[in-house]
């Protein structure tokens, strides 16, 4: 069955109808083209599969619409999606959470893996999407470098962020991530002693954590391993080679799980 996508953008342009026409012959989908306001989304919201917010600087003045858009899309289970640069999603997020967008995706995009992402979640209702997601912490007192971090990682995964060790206590009190990535070297609480405390309590004792560190000389590493993490990244390295890595780690969490 043919799937809707309900586009909103703030007027058309040459990548909004290029990534419609796409959608409709690469992907299949029904694209209805759609400004961002309340009553073209109560008009879309019966036929919509999916919602496609392509943001742009009209975001910054339509608190109203964006809360209206979470909670038709909470209410009505619908999946929502955005498409914008990196601080149009900041002003995004600060009203619809992290947890109610399915996929975000940063621009600039690429037009085949996105649509490739969409007949994903498709698949799936936005309740089961949101389920079948691993949740990770991410542990940076770099927010440029937790911004990047997230920008790889949330098509992928439910992703939250925090820039300081207490946070992550703070988070981990009250919710249990599938895996932490934990920042080695930080201010005031260091990632050593954040995983002590985060193994000395019973509640989170048994949440994996991988090290994030700068440093990949032998003694670093060594120190970093003393520690008996789940593993370390070095943030060097490539987005893809972290993307890998992180996938590794949940194919054989799961695989040692089935034995």
């Amino acid at each position: 069955m043919q799937k809707n996508i309900v586009l909103m953008s703030d007027g058309g342009g040459f990548m909004v109808d290029a990534l419609a026409n796409n959608l409709k012959k690469t992907a299949g989908f029904n694209v209805i083209q759609s400004s961002p306001t309340i009553d073209d989304i109560k008009e879309g919201l019966e036929t919509a599969d999916i919602f496609l917010l392509y943001a742009g600087g009209y975001v910054h003045d339509s608190t109203d619409v964006l809360v209206y858009l979470k909670d038709i899309c909470t209410e009505n289970k619908k999946i929502l999606c955005v498409i914008g640069y990196e601080k149009e999603i900041e002003v995004i997020t600060k009203v619809i959470p992290e947890k109610y967008i399915t996929r975000r995706f940063l621009r600039p995009f690429d037009m085949r893996k996105l649509a490739d992402e969409l007949e994903k979640v498709t698949s799936m209702g936005a309740g089961e999407v949101q389920e079948n997601l691993k949740h990770i912490l991410l542990v940076d007192d770099d927010g440029s470098f937790l911004k990047m971090m997230q920008a790889w990682l949330s098509p992928y995964y439910h992703v939250t962020i925090v820039n300081s060790g207490m946070q992550a206590i703070t988070f981990i009190a009250t919710n249990t991530p599938d895996l932490i990535l934990l920042d080695y070297d930080m201010p005031i609480t260091p990632g050593p002693q954040v995983l002590e405390m985060i193994r000395s309590e019973p509640a989170s004792a048994n949440i994996p954590v991988i090290f994030l560190t700068g440093k990949n000389d032998r003694e670093s590493v060594t120190n970093v391993m003393r520690l008996k993490p789940q593993g370390y990244l070095l943030k060097t390295m490539k987005k893809q080679d972290i993307l890998d890595s992180v996938n590794h780690f949940f194919v054989t969490k799961e695989w040692k799980a089935m034995q």
